[in-house]
């Protein structure tokens, strides 16, 4: 079902607007709706500033990484599970109370 909708367009957007639809071999309204679907499938998308930022963080974070053997991690992590599962650093409050 087709909905006739009215908007506002200055002339420089209506010249686009009439010279991709010629390019095209659409109709405007088509060249319309394929425009928004594309703009509403960009939203919140990284534009390349943001996205290069991001890697530059990325890979700033990488060199500080630790590099230890993988049986020194496992046993850290053995150790914050024992942990959690005694409750955690709330049990001991308890018990120096």
């Amino acid at each position: 079902m087709a909905i006739k909708a009215t908007f506002t367009f200055d002339e420089a957007t209506i010249a686009l607007l009439r010279q991709t639809a010629e390019r095209l071999g659409k109709p405007k309204s088509q060249v319309m709706r394929e425009a928004i679907r594309d703009y509403h499938q960009r939203i919140g998308r990284l534009g390349e500033r943001e996205r290069i930022r991001l890697l530059r963080v990325f890979d700033g974070m990488i060199g500080r990484i630790p590099s230890r053997p993988q049986a020194e991690a496992d046993k850290e992590l053995r150790s914050i599970r024992l942990a959690r599962r005694a409750g955690g650093r709330r049990s001991a409050r308890r018990k120096a109370r």
